[in-house]
């Protein structure tokens, strides 16, 4: 009889300690220590700064301490804030909470989430830092009447189960890009209220490409990669000819890296069942007639400082520096992003089993005509027509980076 009250314990024990690892691996795919640990400091502890249309939000605690963090949420109090947004008091949260996409997380995994943050994160007592947006505008009721307009309902019935089979693989993936991952809140298109336009693949705009921070988030709808490829890209922040840098070498580092390989081929295969919003006739490259001689000039500039790492040709060297043929940063119409990588540099992220690589910044190297002449050199050859930067283009660009 005490042999098998031994074994009881020990399987329940075995049973909460996969529950709560289960609880830590959403918690990584959805990306929660990114955005709630601030830098150098402790995790989910809060503190990190957003900054909004209407001002600086700092993400909040959600450590299990009792004083400043969620220690005092009870299950249904932890699933309303994940899928509706709505606070233990009753106030909405800011939707830079992605909580329209986490409102199709399943019952399951809600459930793995709060046992983890409940029993496996470490209490931190660390004050939230008050949001500094102007009192006209940090009125929460309004937030009330955009869920109503923006959100779906919670869905509580989301089959996240794996299964056999390519279709039962592209379902799974399916649910982690539109619920853990939220990858639409960066590669989908925002309207005039800040809301994505679109939350499933329902829609053609859905995970089309955004502009989001000065960043280039480009349309995962028809990339052309191979299922290896995008793989590679979520686990290790580079494949052979592209490498991910901005915003989404952060994500890569504190949340894509850890996927199971069964879930980036799910992900990947959803990715590349997506339709591709582009139209059939490619834009005509620019003419040389439309052009000034900056990107002659540029072509010198290219070739002293880029050319080592990116080639004559912009194919960049496999598994090192990303081609610049279809390239989005250059591609783009906004010249921001591929300002801000010459300007400021850039690094892949450094992975499990994976080195960085690390670009150079040139603000200090080049003077401001340089990184214009350089900017439409690199947008005239591999940028598929787009515009000629100007000064005053670059001026722009310039302030907004900083």
């Amino acid at each position: 009889m005490r042999n098998v009250t031994i074994l009881a314990a020990c399987l329940f024990t075995a049973s909460v300690s996969a529950a709560e690892s289960s609880g830590e691996y959403i918690a990584r795919i959805s990306d929660c220590v990114a955005c709630h640990t601030a830098e150098g400091g402790v995790a989910m502890a809060g503190g990190k700064k957003f900054p909004t249309p209407v001002g600086d939000i700092f993400s909040t605690n959600i450590t299990p301490d009792k004083t400043q963090g969620i220690g005092n949420y009870s299950y249904a109090d932890f699933e309303k804030a994940v899928r509706q947004g709505i606070a233990k008091d009753g106030h909405p949260l800011y939707p830079a909470m992605p909580y329209p996409s986490y409102a199709k997380l399943s019952d399951e995994d809600v459930q793995a989430l709060y046992r983890y943050f409940m029993h496996d994160v470490t209490p931190s007592a660390q004050p939230n830092k008050e949001n500094a947006i102007p009192w006209l505008l940090s009125a929460r009721w309004p937030l009330h009447i955009w869920n109503w307009l923006f959100t779906d309902a919670p869905a509580t019935a989301v089959e996240s189960a794996k299964s056999e089979g390519n279709a039962a693989l592209v379902k799974r993936g399916a649910y982690l890009v539109e619920g853990p991952g939220h990858c639409g809140s960066c590669h989908t298109p925002r309207g005039m209220a800040m809301n994505e336009k679109a939350y499933t693949n329902a829609d053609a705009e859905y995970l089309s490409g955004a502009m989001i921070d000065g960043w280039y988030a480009p349309s995962l709808r028809g990339s052309g990669m191979s299922e290896q490829a995008l793989k590679s890209l979520l686990l290790t922040g580079k494949s052979k000819h592209a490498a991910v840098s901005g915003s989404m070498a952060e994500v890569v580092t504190q949340s894509t890296q850890y996927l199971t390989d069964e879930d980036a081929t799910a992900i990947a295969q959803y990715l590349l069942s997506l339709k591709s919003t582009k139209p059939e006739t490619v834009r005509a490259a620019a003419t040389t007639a439309s052009w000034s001689n900056s990107s002659e000039a540029g072509k010198v500039i290219y070739n002293r400082y880029c050319s080592t790492c990116h080639g004559l040709e912009g194919k960049g060297t496999d598994d090192n520096a990303p081609s610049l043929i279809n390239n989005p940063l250059v591609m783009v119409d906004d010249p921001t992003p591929l300002f801000r990588v010459i300007a400021h540099g850039a690094e892949t992220p450094t992975t499990r089993g994976s080195v960085s690589f690390k670009m150079p910044a040139y603000g200090g190297v080049l003077s401001d005509n340089e990184m214009r002449d350089v900017i439409n050199y690199v947008r005239k050859s591999w940028g598929e027509g787009n515009s000629e930067v100007s000064q005053q283009d670059l001026a722009g660009v310039k302030k907004a980076s900083h």
